[in-house]
Parts: structure tokens; sequence; C-alpha cells
């Protein structure tokens, strides 16, 4: 998503930031801008659009400066403007920000109190306000500012900020979201990918969570925000263009698979009212007198889209206790269905161009229902021949079979749901807050299940040549089942079933012998129980059981042969944790099997025709 550089050294700064900017476009952006020091003052300039419009504003300030700062964003709170683009500037500070504050709002109250008055609608803008409070109030340098106003701070960062006091330096900071930093010769850069610097050196130093450093032309000087001095030993990168845009992973599925915490992060960013429990009502699509007056909720998807919308009706149902269905498109557009004017029709598509589902959008608009859309391209068509859209921000996604795009869009109906569920009255204020809180710390937890690729890349070693897997699933599991199976259909070309667990004895369990793989989606919620007892009776007739559970849980480890861990969490996130080991063991499975794992055979990215 967002993209982050920065340059000290001995040569102009701008051409340098802007061609590190180009270098990060492919991970979509809307707003771009630029942070120079000429010697006296740091100037800013920012433009809505492509890099082009930038490089246009530049043209006309003339930056001469040899430190600045750089940064694209994806707009995700409001629509793109100038004033939410990057950099962000208070007093003498000048920021740009990838990730999330999950305190922002309490600490705008604190600045406010103070007398500040904020210009963006951005978590980003209170950093600098931080960093310029503290050098007000005697911090000896930019570097210990820094430290001061993160220990503040709570949340996901890279962060680079420049100083009018400090012209020949700038400071970094990394927390949970990637920043890398450059050694050149006599200058030094830092980026949030690596393609950002590599066209100046392949000498970087990875920084660690937790980590700042101070970056001036002769190097970088790295201490921890706790104030421990540590040393980052720099790594020699050989790689060439391609290898840079995949981030030095082998595919563009697996590095997909690798940023859903930051998706997830920037679909969140600017939406949430943790305190008071709330959505942000501008975001969601939905006017709050639609979500009162609506009686049912109708979801129409195709594909990996559909799943999520099978998640998305449990979410409405339980949060906003709403009558909900999940439909798909293709089977709504051809069978005359019955829309009514009090339905809320709810489109997903990650490319907002889904021909099936345009078509039942027209459909339903014409039967006088209100549509929103649920889509990541910007102005897509679905979103235009909606009353309004609800926008994931997955970013690019080039890997054919979804990943972060799925993701990103069960966190948008876990926000509907919240959403509606307050505005008709039907969730209080405890429990929309304990449902946000748990979205707002799911990257951390996402990150955690990742680090199990390991023990996923093994299972998916044993198990690559199974020409049939069984997926089950109960609840929120369910839709993670079929999902499961559809990613592994997708990719390795093996036949995958994803089946009710609660329908196994109604026909699947004919084909459970000995060879049979039987993958169980089973965390700790409401359904473990009845779960438990169906891999008993996978058990009892010699099935292979490969569980997804909840780390630590010993009834799972005493039965499965194979247990893939992930974090415990409250119910309503845990199917963006249950798929994750699920998306790795098809992403493995496909590439020891040899397949073409970012463009399956026969598959589209974007399907608009019948």
């Amino acid at each position: 998503m967002c993209g982050i550089v920065g340059y000290v050294g001995p040569k102009l700064a701008s051409p340098i930031l802007l061609d590190g900017l180009r270098k990060l476009e492919y991970r979509g952006y809307d707003s771009a801008g630029l942070a120079v020091h000429d010697g006296e003052r740091v100037e800013i300039v920012r433009a809505v659009g492509k890099l082009d419009n930038l490089v246009r504003a530049i043209e006309d300030r003339k930056l001469a400066g040899t430190t600045g700062i750089g940064h694209t964003r994806w707009a995700t709170h409001g629509r793109p403007s100038e004033a939410n683009a990057h950099p962000h500037a208070a007093g003498d500070v000048a920021v740009v920000h990838n990730g999330i504050i999950e305190n922002h709002l309490s600490l705008k109250r604190e600045l406010e109190a103070d007398g500040v008055k904020f210009a963006s609608d951005t978590d980003t803008e209170i950093v600098a306000h931080l960093v310029d409070r503290a050098l007000r109030k005697g911090a000896p340098s930019l570097f210990d500012a820094v430290r001061a106003s993160l220990s503040l701070v709570k949340g996901a960062y890279a962060l680079a900020i420049v100083s009018r006091r400090e012209p020949d330096r700038l400071v970094v900071a990394k927390n949970d979201s990637p920043l890398v930093i450059g050694l050149g010769q006599g200058e030094t850069l830092c980026g949030s990918d690596i393609p950002a610097v590599l066209g100046y050196t392949r000498d970087m130093i990875f920084l660690e969570d937790g980590d700042m450093a101070e970056l001036t032309a002769d190097g970088a000087r790295i201490e921890t925000v706790a104030g421990e001095k540590v040393k980052r030993p720099a790594k020699r990168i050989n790689w060439n263009p391609l290898q840079a845009e995949k981030g030095g992973f082998k595919h563009f599925m697996l590095k997909e698979i690798f940023e859903q915490p930051r998706a997830v992060e920037d679909t969140i960013r600017g939406r949430i009212e943790l305190e008071a429990g709330n959505v942000v009502e501008s975001e969601m699509g939905v006017a709050p007198e639609v979500a009162r007056r609506a009686r049912r909720a109708y979801l129409i998807a195709c594909g990996t889209s559909f799943h999520a919308s099978l998640v998305g009706r449990y979410l409405i149902e339980q949060l906003a206790r709403m009558p909900a269905q999940a439909e798909l498109a293709s089977e709504v557009r051809h069978r005359e269905p019955v829309f009514e004017k009090d339905d809320l029709v709810i489109a997903v598509s990650q490319s907002g161009e889904t021909l099936d589902t345009l078509v039942a959008v027209r459909a339903a608009r014409e039967a006088g229902a209100t549509v929103l859309a649920i889509a990541n391209v910007l102005e897509s068509a679905i979103p235009r021949a909606s009353h309004g859209a609800l926008y994931t921000h997955a970013g690019p996604e080039i890997g054919v079979a979804s990943t972060k795009c799925f993701t990103t869009q069960l966190v948008a109906f876990l926000l509907l749901a919240v959403y509606l569920g307050r505005r008709r009255g039907t969730l209080d204020e405890a429990k929309a807050r304990e449902a946000l809180q748990a979205l707002v710390e799911l990257p951390r937890e996402m990150r955690r299940a990742l680090e199990g690729k390991d023990a996923v890349a093994e299972v998916a070693r044993r198990f690559h040549q199974a020409p049939n897997v069984l997926f089950l699933g109960r609840g929120l599991s369910y839709p993670i089942a079929l999902e499961g199976a559809l990613k592994l259909k997708e990719i390795s070309y093996a036949h995958a079933e994803g089946y009710a667990a609660g329908e196994m004895k109604h026909g699947p369990i004919a084909l459970i012998d000995e060879r049979m793989p039987v993958v169980v989606i089973m965390p700790r919620d409401r359904h473990f129980e009845k779960t438990l007892a169906n891999v008993q009776e996978v058990r009892a007739r010699d099935g292979q059981v490969i569980a997804v559970a909840t780390e630590g849980d010993r009834e799972v480890r005493a039965l499965a042969q194979y247990v893939l861990e992930i974090p415990e969490a409250p119910e309503v996130v845990q199917p963006l944790l249950t798929v994750l080991p699920l998306q790795l063991l098809a992403y493995y499975a496909a590439d020891f099997k040899g397949t073409d794992v970012d463009q399956p055979r026969n598959l589209a990215k974007t399907v608009t025709v019948e």
C-alpha cells in the first residue's frame, strides 16, 4: 500500500525521492508528496493523483535541498485530498508514515486540549504534533524528540521524519511495518520496500520492530525506542528488478499473503472510533436512515468474494441482528429474484468489474433496493452503479488466486456489521468496542499466525500429491473451509471440497479412508465441541486429520495427526486468522507440484464475461 522513501547526502534529494516513489508505484496510491530541507527550511509539496502531478508541482517550486522524505498514499479515511496526503507537518517537523496508530483518538484529544489544531483526517498528523511538542519542551535533538513521542504511541508504524533544526539528517522508526535502510557511498537512504532504494545501493539494513535510527550521509545510528544501542548488520542484495518487485518472495501470491496484516491496517485506518464503540459513518457508504429501516441484507458475489459474503452474513446476523442471505451473483441474475425497497443489497467484488455481480446490482436498483458495493478498486463499475461504496484497501493484487483482497473484505464486513448494529440499536457500546478492539489488535495476531509458515510447508510437503482433500468447518469456519478448498483447487489443481462439518455424515463420510487428508478448521469457539466430535469420526475411519486450531489446544493435539496453530482471538476475527494457514497450505502444495502459482491455468483475475 503506502510507500516511503528518504534520502540524505550530497545530491539533490527530490529526483532521488521521486525515482524511489516510482519504484513503489506497483503498490497502488492516489496521492503523493515530498518534504525537502533546503538548508534553511523544510518545504512540502503534495499532489492528488499520479506522480506526474507531483512532478509538475515540484517544477514550479524548484526544490533545492539534499535531505528529504517522500510518500505515496492510498486514501483510507475520506477521499484523496491534498490535506490528507503525506508528508504531514507541525511546527518545524514533517512526517511520513505507514501503519496505524491504535491510540490516536486519545492522543488527539490530549493534543487538542493543549490547543493543537489539526489540518487533516489522518492519524499520522498526531505523530508530527507529538514530535513538535517534544522539541518545544526541550528535547535536545530530533532523535530524542521522536523517542519521547513514540513512548506514547501504540500501534504499527514505519516513520521517516525531518526537522528544520537539523538539515543534515532524518530519523526513522519501525514497528510492525516494513522499513529498510540503504547504505550508499557518502549517502544514506530509506524505503518501505527494497525497490525504492535498490537503484542507489545494494547494501541494506533491515530494521527490527522497536528500532529507530538517525540517518546522515555517513550512515545510520540505530537504537531501540527504549534507548538500547543495537547493531544491525548490513546485507548485500543481489536481486534483479522482478525479484525486487516481489520483495524477495518467490511468487507474488506469497508476498501478498504476508502483506495481509498491513492491508488490514490500511482498511481499518481512520474508520474506527474505538472509545465510543463506533465506526465512522462517512466511510460505510450507507446512510444512517437506510441502516435503520433496512429489513434484510442481501449479499451478492462470486468465487472468493462469495465466501467473504458468507462470513459477512454471519457477522450481520450476529452483530446487527438483521436477516441476511448470501447468493451467487451468477444464480441471482438468471432467476428473477425478489428485491424489495427496504432491502440493503451488498455487492462484493475485488475488481469492482465482475459482470455477473454488476448485472445483479442493476436488477436490484431497478427494483428499488439500496445497493452498497464492497470493492478494492476506486470508481470501478460496480461502485459507480451502486448507491454507495465501502472500499477495501488491499492494494494491487497480482496473484490470480485472491488472498489479501479476501481478508480485507472480511474486515469491511465486520466494520459494516458493527455500524449496522449500532445504528439499529441492536449492538451496545461495550460489545461494539470489544469487536473493534479485536480488529485493531488483529494485524499483530496475523503476523504471529504467519510465523507458522514452516509448519504449514511441512504439511504441504507431506500431502501435496493427494488427489482429493476434504475441508470441514462450522459457523464462521464453514466459509473458511470453502475458501481453503478453493485456493487448493485454483493453484495446485487438486480436487478439494469444502463442507459444513455438520453435513459430514450426509455424504462426505463415505470418502474417508487412510488416504484422505481432512482439513478441519476448529478454533476455540461456540462450535468447538461438535467439531471435535467430527474429528473423532474421521479418525475412527483412519482419515488423516490436519487441524487448524487455537495454539496450545491439547484436545486437538491428542486427536489430530497434524496441527496448524493460530493465536487465540475473539470469535468475530477468527476467520481472518484461520484462513492464513490454508492460504499457505495451498501455496506450498502448488509450489512443490511446480504449477504456475501466480497465473494458474484457465483463470483470470477479473471475470467480465459470462
